[in-house]
């Protein structure tokens, strides 16, 4: 009981390594996925200029 009530006093912040971890990480996986992500985002803005071309 007497950790629990620690942990929930704790009110130590996200640190500089984990910080620059995770950037890390999210940097890699964009670089890894890159094509796929290319891909995904031309596919979603030409169904929407086709879309919005039906609207007007």
């Amino acid at each position: 009981m007497k950790t629990i009530i620690q942990f929930l006093k704790e009110e130590d912040g996200i640190g500089t390594v984990e910080m620059i971890l995770i950037l890390v990480v999210l940097i890699s996986l964009v670089i890894i996925f890159k094509d796929q992500l290319t891909t995904l985002v031309n596919d979603i803005f030409s169904q929407i200029t086709s879309k919005s071309s039906s609207i007007y």
